[in-house]
């Protein structure tokens, strides 16, 4: 055996390697030896062909190599397996000299390359050794950073988004806002999908949102922060944060998996503000049964690493089919210890309202930020009593009382069952 192209995981984990797990289905008269040296090869040093110019020394250094091939189906004997097809788990591990910090390259590594390679598979999980976490920024706030900024300190945070999502002038945002701000809400955020247009531009809508803030909070005694979408061509990312932060905003949002997890850590090394990572554009990193990256590796440890302190996150209940087991993980990795990172604040969107509440605190606890939007904006009493409707869903879970009760005890959770009873979980 290639005791260079082979090793152990106890041998590789403490050494200077990042390590990645893959699910993938073979032919059976497929050698899934042959493939996982074609990863660990064509990754790195090699091609599909060989190639004269590989010497012992890079192939020492630079080459990757088969920690493990496990069968999925756990027979030892090939007569108990009569399956066409076989799966299979393959950790390859890859030395970190070949792209240090530099994130794009990793993934080229981990994911790229498949014509060469010729092998379709999903990386299912990925081990970061110490050194290399180090060099990445993490969270600059974390959940406790942001529970003080919006003055909470045990309840869930609650987040609501402007509705219609894109199209309105500043005023009829502003407008918006205010009234939702009177609900008392912790964060109002931009919808995803607006930006900087030329309709309702970053600079004038951040000083028109923040007055709006300002003016609720005179009222209500709650200040409400906004979260603006500086989502732009990468090379404006960093103008648009400090556009957000110089005119009033206090924390931005950024689409991370558009504009690519390192314009987050680009970003996140040039503001001195949180920042709310969108999942928005993840879906075909991960939605491919054979192919991508998990979703609790791109909603989860990598935001985390490149510094979101919040990551907004599907849940099973709003209609979006992610299984359970894959948003539990997602929310594993953004909370979980993890070196040194600060733990980042769970924003769970989609579908969001009064009847998923309990399911979503009984899941995850109370450190998370619930994320409403047409059961705020729709709210048939208006905006700010679809806040207080919320409102008093989280005070009976987190009181022992049931939905029912509360409903009985609240006018605004009554006006509004209609939109989601029957939606309970």
């Amino acid at each position: 055996m290639d005791t260079l192209l082979h090793t152990l995981f106890e041998e590789v984990v403490n050494e200077d390697y990042v390590i990645g797990s893959y699910f993938l289905v073979l032919n059976r008269n497929e050698n899934p030896y042959e493939k996982a040296k074609s990863m660990a090869v064509g990754q790195t040093v090699g091609t599909w062909l060989p190639v004269p110019g590989i010497t012992e020394d890079m192939r020492k250094n630079h080459m990757g190599r088969i920690v493990n091939i496990i069968d999925v189906n756990p027979a030892d004997l090939s007569s108990q397996v009569d399956d066409e097809k076989s799966s299979y788990i393959f950790q390859i591990a890859y030395p970190v000299s070949n792209f240090d910090d530099r994130l794009p390259l990793m993934l080229t590594t981990l994911l790229g390359n498949d014509a060469s390679t010729s092998v379709q598979a999903k990386l299912l999980d990925l081990f970061i050794p110490p050194k290399l976490a180090a060099r990445y920024p993490g969270p600059q706030f974390g959940l406790d950073g942001i529970r003080k900024l919006v003055n909470v300190e045990k309840r869930p945070m609650l987040l609501n988004m402007i509705k219609p999502c894109i199209g309105f002038e500043i005023e009829d945002g502003a407008k918006i806002f205010y009234n939702t701000a009177l609900g008392g809400v912790d964060f109002i955020k931009d919808d995803e999908l607006l930006g900087n247009p030329d309709f309702c531009p970053l600079k004038n809508r951040v000083r028109a949102y923040v007055d709006a803030s300002e003016k609720a909070f005179e009222i209500t005694g709650k200040r409400t922060l906004y979260i603006p979408n500086i989502t732009d061509h990468v090379a404006k990312l960093i103008d648009n944060a400090k556009i957000a932060e110089e005119n009033g905003a206090k924390a931005i949002m950024l689409n991370f998996a558009s504009v690519g997890l390192s314009g987050l850590q680009m970003v996140r090394e040039a503001v001195s503000i949180p920042i709310m990572g969108h999942y928005a554009g993840a879906g075909p990193y991960y939605e491919g049964a054979f192919s991508g990256i998990s979703s609790d590796l791109m909603l989860g440890k990598l935001p985390r690493l490149c510094g979101a302190d919040i990551v907004m996150i599907n849940t099973p209940y709003g209609g979006y089919p992610i299984k359970k087991t894959r948003y539990l993980k997602t929310v594993a990795a953004l909370t979980l210890p993890f070196y040194d990172k600060k733990p980042v604040v769970p924003s769970c969107g989609g579908g969001v309202n009064p009847g998923v509440v309990h399911r979503l605190m009984k899941d995850l606890g109370n450190d998370i930020i619930l994320a409403p939007g047409g059961a705020i904006q729709g709210h048939p009493m208006g905006a700010a009593a679809g806040i207080r409707a919320m409102y008093d869903a989280i005070d009976a879970e987190m009181n022992g009382k049931s939905l029912e009760q509360a409903v009985s005890e609240s006018k605004e959770l009554q006006a509004g069952e209609y939109m989601w009873k029957g939606r309970t979980y």
